[in-house]
């Protein structure tokens, strides 16, 4: 580890890996590892490709000096570009989601920003959503690239040159599985790819969520558009296939639900005293989903994405509860009946709130 950074980007990466105790213990055989890249000055693992596109963008000629750089993004990939603009000069215009915490939006502002939210209820093609807006400014806006981290593959570039090889080395070779929630698709398969290499017996199993639609295209190669729905957990999922999702580096997807996924983030919280984002709770609970298939000698590593201080918090979830009423009402009417409709609902509103014996015995986050 440098003992002085020439500039904040040059402390990003070298993250902590910590062993997961109180959560595990007793019901996953075997050594859980959790990969905390909340330690990155962004506080995701994002910044890792954030710079590595700009960067790549630079040497090809696509980004110039003053340029304004362009991107679609639910908040921490538009952080990682948004501290690397600072550094190096550039102007940055995000596109976020309505279903986005406020949070986020404060904190790509901060660094300059400037953020512009459209809304979730529109299929990617249509000119209102975040992906479509963002590819019309780069159109209009003079001397300016999109990362378009969906799609470029200098995302699970990063992974496999940074993040791999470093869990590779924590583990010291030892590492029999991982675990990550999959949106974009650079950490899994960039970080799979490189692992795989080293020890093609390891299992990459990828954490999706109900609404995406990766686990059946995985599954049966069909990419269904009723598997697409409204979901709450940011950062995994996708209701449309990005490049650098690479399904043959990917063994398996597990589904976790909205209300697993971020009463499991709490319990990270105050179990293991980690304050994590929910797609690290998601991505602990697929792993109690596939407990049956550890043994004693493995070594499981999972990814925490992000810390807990970019999640909605409780009171401040009306626009996102508007989007999914939006949305079941436009997409969902046809294959859902009201009453699975209020089920839905409920679910979200359950996993906005802490349990309630919980909430009765500790004070709130």
């Amino acid at each position: 580890m440098k003992t002085i950074s020439d500039t904040i980007l040059d402390a990003i990466g070298d993250t902590p890996m910590v062993r997961i105790n109180r959560i595990t213990n007793g019901v996953i055989k075997g050594t859980v590892l959790a990969k905390i890249e909340t330690f990155n000055p962004g506080n995701s693992i994002k910044d890792r490709m954030a710079v590595q596109m700009i960067e790549d963008a630079e040497r090809a000629g696509l980004l110039k000096p003053g340029g304004t750089i362009i991107e679609g993004t639910s908040g921490n990939t538009g952080m990682g570009l948004a501290i690397a603009a600072v550094v190096k000069g550039y102007k940055c215009i995000f596109t976020t989601t309505d279903k986005q915490s406020k949070e986020k939006v404060d904190a790509l502002k901060a660094f300059g920003a400037e953020v512009i939210v459209c809304p979730t209820n529109v299929d990617p093609e249509d000119p209102r959503s975040y992906y479509s807006v963002s590819s019309r400014l780069e159109r209009e806006v003079p001397n300016s690239w999109k990362a378009n981290q969906y799609d470029n593959l200098s995302n699970s570039k990063a992974h496999y040159e940074q993040t791999g090889p470093e869990i590779w080395e924590q583990t010291g070779g030892r590492v029999t599985h991982l675990v990550v929630g999959v949106g974009t698709g650079g950490t899994i398969s960039g970080v799979g790819r490189y692992l795989k290499e080293r020890n093609p017996t390891i299992k990459v199993w990828g954490i999706d969520t109900y609404g995406s639609v990766f686990k059946k295209y995985k599954e049966t190669g069909i990419f269904d558009k009723h598997e697409i729905y409204p979901y709450i957990t940011e950062g995994i999922g996708e209701d449309f296939l990005p490049k650098n999702v690479d399904f043959d580096v990917i063994d398996h997807f597990e589904k976790v639900t909205d209300k697993d996924a971020a009463i499991m983030t709490r319990r990270i919280a105050r179990e293991e005293g980690i304050f994590a984002g929910n797609s690290a709770g998601s991505a602990m609970a697929g792993l109690l989903q596939l407990k049956a298939h550890f043994t004693e000698d493995d070594v499981i590593v999972v990814i925490f994405h992000d810390h807990g201080s970019r999640c909605p918090r409780p009171g401040r979830d009306a626009p996102v509860r508007r989007a999914v009423l939006a949305r079941l009402e436009r997409a969902g009417r046809a294959r859902r009946t009201p009453h699975e409709r209020a089920r839905l609902l409920a679910d979200f509103d359950h996993a906005r709130q802490p349990p309630r014996r919980i909430a009765q015995r500790d004070a709130p986050l």
